[in-house]
């Protein structure tokens, strides 16, 4: 069939055109092609695939979906829905969303870049001595997923210890001198650990909520974020038609049960940090964390790649902030 709009050509079961997003079907669905089926209404249960499927049917708009080995996180071509693979089939993606591109000139990506490496002293000139290897633009899948955690732990209040042994120290001082008339020599003072029993350690509970990103592209995970940020209040629905033409829209071959298993222990990660950075000596550290149902975002992202002095380093530029995602060298 034919697109009613562009004349662009589609497959028969086409409802969208993947040129410029015309709905296609019913008696306008014509250009020689016929009309296109109705779109499958979406399921709460996944849509379980046969053994050895390797086509299935875009819940969204009945369009084909060819999984290449390993994908678990499929974006429709033709409407930008998307459907993931778990235990139990395929299943539609309830939220889908994006962040809009805002940093669309390499030149510009490259500022930010060179502003990151050439930062501090030591850093000086990092940027004009390094070989631009690779670059490129692409929209990469994250699982955003709401975390809430809260960390219980002890700590001993080393102020309020040695505090009260100085001043029991300095109280068997003034003894001394006492049992003395001030003079030098005479009675040895040993400090008296008189009075009740001060326990240093103390107890606090952090609470702490969470967006946490999950980059769903494992050959990524060296670049997955620790404690970074996306600027989630900017997100939309997703919509393939507000992405530049040529730019790939990465699929992911992580789902998202693996997912919230990361988030859960990146959460725990970042309280245990907050709790070491509010204490000395914390003990008895316990973590509670509660990963619910997330969405995926596609995040336009800048990949660079240099080479320094014959080592390599890998910059991602998050496009939409402008900002240093994560760098491995």
């Amino acid at each position: 069939m034919f697109c009613t709009k562009c004349g662009t050509q589609l497959p028969d079961d086409a409802r969208f055109c993947s040129k410029c997003g015309a709905v296609q079907g019913g008696a306008a669905g014509g250009g020689g092609g016929g009309a296109a089926p109705a779109a499958p209404k979406p399921s709460a249960s996944p849509t379980i695939a046969p053994s050895g499927a390797q086509e299935l049917k875009c819940p969204a708009c009945g369009a084909p979906i060819h999984p290449t080995f390993g994908e678990m996180v499929i974006t429709c071509e033709y409407c930008g829905g998307s459907v993931t693979l778990g235990g139990q089939g395929w299943k539609e993606i309830n939220k889908h969303t994006m962040l809009p591109l805002k940093v669309s000139d390499r030149d510009a990506a490259l500022k930010v870049v060179r502003g990151y490496l050439d930062q501090g002293f030591l850093h000086r000139k990092f940027f004009e001595e390094s070989k631009l290897l690779e670059s490129r633009l692409s929209y990469v899948p994250f699982w955003v997923l709401p975390a809430s955690a809260s960390t219980t732990y002890q700590y001993q209040a080393v102020a309020t210890s040695v505090g009260a042994t100085v001043g029991t120290m300095a109280a068997g001082a003034l003894i001394g001198n006492a049992l003395t008339g001030g003079r030098r020599g005479g009675v040895a003072v040993v400090p008296i650990m008189g009075g009740s029993v001060v326990n240093p350690n103390r107890s606090e509970t952090i609470s702490g909520q969470y967006e946490y990103p999950i980059v769903a592209v494992k050959s990524m995970s060296a670049y997955q974020p620790k404690d970074y940020q996306f600027g989630l209040g900017d997100r939309t629905l997703f919509d393939k038609k507000s992405i530049p033409d040529g730019t790939p829209i990465l699929n992911g071959d992580l789902g998202e049960d693996a997912a919230q298993h990361a988030a859960k222990a990146y959460v725990q990660q970042l309280q245990s940090e907050a709790a070491h950075k509010k204490h000395s000596m914390v003990s008895n550290l316990k973590c509670d964390v509660e990963v619910t149902e997330g969405e995926l975002l596609h995040v336009p992202v800048w990949y660079f790649q240099f080479d320094h002095k014959g080592e390599k380093a890998t910059i991602l530029i998050d496009a939409h902030a402008g900002r240093v995602i994560q760098t491995v060298a």
